[in-house]
């Protein structure tokens, strides 16, 4: 969607700076970056999330095809909840991270800004004589965000459902729906994410403002999902990145359900061993004005052990930064990123491996080289 948001338009935005120098459709900040994080921190926060992509698959088949499409077990996804999964390559790459809503027969997804068409086109492709019909709707569908231990007392002072448990959803009067999502910042920011037409944004934004929301821009919601360790794909994610190096084994992969492309990879990976990287959460001292951009190399010395994605100043952290990194690194090595020096946060050490996993990887050591007692 390269449409401006209306809430642009609001007094003291500040349109969201890109990586590549440009400027995004939806407001960075609103003249207070770091006031605006403390607000989602410790009240109510409307954030506008309307670039990322939206898109739709209605029909009786949807549900199963799209749990033979993804990493998710979906094939009995109730009414009125939601989910996340993954689209891998052949090798287990992850190629899209979605969210998905099922409601009143359709299933909702919402994805990556600039990502939808191409993900929409895959999914057009793997149709065959289904019943279902994917579309991509970002023109006429927009995401908000309510972020804050407050969000649940503005709901309902607006007269807005509120839902339960994580990835409830309920429907809204004159269409979209009100989705719970895990929490951000140090676990207390909760969210629920808000989808509205795209033609009543504002009106839909004035009555939550009204209700005791105010207006903070994305680098703030940006800054407590960093904190949360919360990746974004394609962000703090690159083409070799496989689920088991993310939280994402978590939320959005089920390690019980039957094939789909790519489940090889993540098997072996979770069943004999640790994946080659992990992501951890830096802090950057020495900074200058200018934060380092997603991609840019974690080195230990004259060695390359990572990349780091997000890059945000955080209003009680500093400048904090997610980053994909071997696993043979241990909290306390000295990094950098740039000029900048780094460091791992010290809860995010290296993932261990238990006794039948180490069996297991010992055993299949044995077999490769014909060691093996037989």
């Amino acid at each position: 969607m390269t449409t401006p948001s209306p809430l642009l338009s609001r007094p003291g935005a500040v349109a969201l700076a890109l990586p590549d120098g440009g400027t995004g459709t939806v407001a960075g900040h609103y003249g207070d970056p770091l006031p605006e994080q403390r607000r989602l921190a410790e009240g109510a926060g409307l954030v506008d999330r309307s670039d990322r992509d939206v898109l739709v698959v209605p029909g009786a088949d949807r549900l199963t095809w799209l749990h033979s499409l993804t990493s998710q077990h979906l094939e009995r996804l109730g009414d009125a909840t939601g989910s996340e999964a993954l689209v891998l390559s052949p090798h287990g790459h992850v190629e899209h991270h979605v969210v998905l809503t099922d409601l009143g027969g359709t299933t909702w997804g919402d994805a990556e800004p600039g990502t939808g068409g191409a993900l929409v086109d895959f999914l057009q492709r793997m149709r065959f004589m289904l019943r279902v019909d994917p579309a991509l709707v970002t023109g006429e569908w927009a995401l908000l965000s309510l972020v804050g231990p407050r969000g649940d007392q503005v709901l309902r002072a607006a007269g807005w459902p509120v839902p339960a448990g994580a990835y409830a959803v309920a429907a809204l009067p004159g269409g979209g729906w009100v989705r719970r999502m895990p929490a951000i910042g140090d676990g207390s920011a909760a969210v629920v994410d808000l989808l509205v037409p795209r033609a009543d944004v504002s009106a839909r934004a004035d009555e939550l403002l009204a209700a005791g929301a105010t207006l903070s821009g994305l680098d703030a919601y940006e800054a407590l999902r960093a904190e949360a360790r919360r990746p974004r794909a394609g962000v703090d994610s690159d083409h070799r990145t496989i689920p088991n190096e993310l939280e994402w084994l978590r939320t959005a992969v089920h390690l019980e359900k039957g094939c789909y492309r790519g489940q090889e990879t993540v098997a072996r990976v979770h069943n004999l061993g640790r994946p080659p990287r992990r992501l951890v959460l830096l802090h950057l001292d020495g900074m200058s004005e200018t934060l380092p951009v997603p991609g840019t190399p974690v080195t230990a010395g004259a060695r390359e052990v990572g990349r780091v994605g997000t890059v945000v100043r955080h209003h009680e952290l500093g400048v904090i930064a997610l980053a994909l990194v071997k696993q043979s690194v241990q909290p306390g090595t000295a990094l950098h990123v740039g000029e900048a020096v780094a460091a791992i946060d010290p809860d995010d050490g290296p993932q261990g491996v238990d006794a039948d996993v180490a069996a297991a990887r010992e055993r299949v050591r044995a077999v490769r080289s014909a060691t093996i007692n037989r």
